[in-house]
C-alpha cells in the first residue's frame, strides 16, 4: 500500500498522467466542437488531426513531412525552454515572443543584408534575443518592474523593430524576406547529413539536435551546479536568498538574459533553416513565445519533458491543417490546435488537485487510527 501511495506521489507519474488528461480533454472538445459544425465528417477530421503525417500511405512521404514536424519543434522547445528556465527563478518570462522576434531579425539581417556565415548569424540572434530579456531584468532588480508588463511591452516594440530591421531584406515580388537559398545559402543551417534520413528534406537541419542538447544543458545547469541552485533559490524566497548572500539582482538579470538568449536563439535556428520567411507586414506577435509557456506547463516544467511537449503540440497543430476545408472553415484547425495548447496549461492544477485529495485522504486515514486508537485505550481502561 505505501509503494503504491509513493508511486502516485511520484512527480514525473503526475505530470504524464495530468499531462494525458489535458490532451484528451483537448481531443474531446475539438471533437465536440467538429460535432456540432459538421457531424458527417467529424471523426474523419479529428483522426487526421491526430494523424498528422501518419496519414500519407507512402513511407517516403511520411519520413519527410515526419523531418518538416521536427523542423518546427526545434524554435518550440527552445521557446518552451526559455519559459521554464525564468520560471524556475520565479519570473515569468511572457517576453519571450519578443525575444523570438529579434532573433529572428538578427539572424536574417546577417545573412541576407549582411551576408554573414550561419554560426555568425546564430549567435548574434542569440545575443539579441538575450539583451532583450536583459532589459526585464534589469528593470525589475533596479526598478521593481514586473517582468510580465515589461516583457508585453517589449513583445510590440521587438516585432515593430523585426519589421522594420527586415524591410530591406524584403523580396520585391511579394511581402515576405528573400529566401535563404537564393541570397545567402551560405547562412543556412547545415543538414551534417540528417536530410537524407528524411527522404532529402533540406529542412532538417542542426536545429534539432541543437535544441534537444540545449535542453539536456538546461536540465544540467538548473539540478546538478551551484549556480542552478542559487537560480532557484533565489525565485524561492528572494529575501532568504539575500540573507545567505546570493546576489538576487544579479541572478535576476542572468536568469533573463539566458532565458531572452534561448529564445533568440530558438527564432534564429527556425529561420535559418530556412522553412520559412519573414513577412516584414506583420502586425501579431508570432504565437511561438506564446505556445512555449504551454509547452513547458505541458512538460511538467521539466527540461526533457519540454522536448516531447513541444513535439506534440507541434504534432497537433500541423495536423490541424489536415482537415477537410469543404466541410469545415480554415479556422477550425486553429481552433483545435488553440484548445488543445490551452488545456496544457492545466497540467499543474491538475497535479495540485491531485495531490490536495490525496492529502485529504490521508489525513482522514490518520484521524482514523487515532480515533480507533484512543477508542482501544478507553476500552482497556474500563478493563
Amino acid at each position: 500500500m505505501n509503494e503504491r501511495r509513493s508511486l502516485l506521489r511520484n512527480d514525473g507519474l503526475q505530470t504524464f498522467v495530468c499531462s494525458i488528461i489535458c490532451i484528451i480533454l483537448g481531443l474531446i472538445i475539438g471533437y465536440l466542437a467538429l460535432l456540432v459544425i459538421n457531424a458527417e465528417g467529424a471523426f474523419e477530421a479529428i483522426v487526421n488531426v491526430i494523424k498528422n503525417f501518419f496519414k500519407y500511405p507512402s513511407g517516403d512521404a511520411r519520413m519527410k513531412y515526419f523531418g518538416s514536424t521536427l523542423a518546427k519543434t526545434a524554435p518550440l522547445i527552445m521557446c518552451s525552454l526559455s519559459i521554464l528556465f525564468a520560471y524556475k527563478v520565479g519570473l515569468f518570462n511572457i517576453g519571450a515572443a519578443g525575444q523570438y522576434c529579434l532573433g529572428v531579425a538578427a539572424g536574417l539581417y546577417c545573412a541576407i543584408i549582411l551576408g554573414l556565415p550561419w554560426y555568425v548569424c546564430l549567435i548574434v540572434g542569440i545575443v539579441f534575443g538575450a539583451v532583450s530579456g536583459a532589459i526585464c531584468g534589469i528593470l525589475r532588480s533596479f526598478c521593481n518592474v514586473n517582468v510580465v508588463i515589461s516583457g508585453i511591452m517589449l513583445n510590440w516594440i521587438s516585432l515593430y523593430a523585426t519589421n522594420l530591421l527586415l524591410k530591406p531584406a524584403m523580396d520585391p515580388t511579394g511581402k515576405d524576406t528573400f529566401r535563404l537559398v537564393r541570397k545567402a545559402p551560405e547562412a543556412i543551417l547545415p543538414t551534417l547529413g540528417m536530410d537524407k534520413l528524411f527522404s532529402n528534406n533540406q529542412y532538417v537541419t542542426i536545429a534539432i539536435p541543437i535544441a534537444i542538447i540545449m535542453a539536456i544543458i538546461v536540465w544540467i545547469v538548473l539540478d546538478k551546479t551551484k549556480f542552478g541552485y542559487e537560480l532557484k533559490a533565489t525565485g524561492n524566497n528572494l529575501n532568504a536568498a539575500k540573507y545567505c548572500g546570493m546576489k538576487e539582482n544579479r541572478n535576476i538579470i542572468l536568469t533573463m538574459v539566458i532565458a531572452g538568449g534561448l529564445a533568440g536563439m530558438g527564432g534564429a535556428l527556425y529561420y535559418l533553416s530556412d522553412i520559412v520567411q519573414w513577412n516584414v507586414n506583420s502586425s501579431s506577435v508570432p504565437g511561438m513565445g506564446f505556445n512555449g509557456i504551454a509547452a513547458a506547463f505541458l512538460g511538467g516544467l521539466n527540461p526533457i519533458g519540454c522536448i516531447f511537449s513541444s513535439y506534440f503540440i507541434t504534432h497537433i497543430t500541423v495536423g490541424g491543417g489536415n482537415v477537410d476545408l469543404s466541410h469545415y472553415c480554415a479556422q477550425i484547425a486553429d481552433f483545435i490546435s488553440a484548445v488543445i495548447i490551452y488545456l496544457c496549461g492545466f497540467v499543474l492544477f491538475f497535479k495540485l488537485f491531485i495531490n490536495s485529495r490525496m492529502d485529504k485522504a490521508e489525513e482522514k486515514k490518520i484521524e482514523k487510527r487515532k480515533a480507533l486508537a484512543a477508542k482501544e485505550n478507553k476500552e482497556g481502561g474500563n478493563e
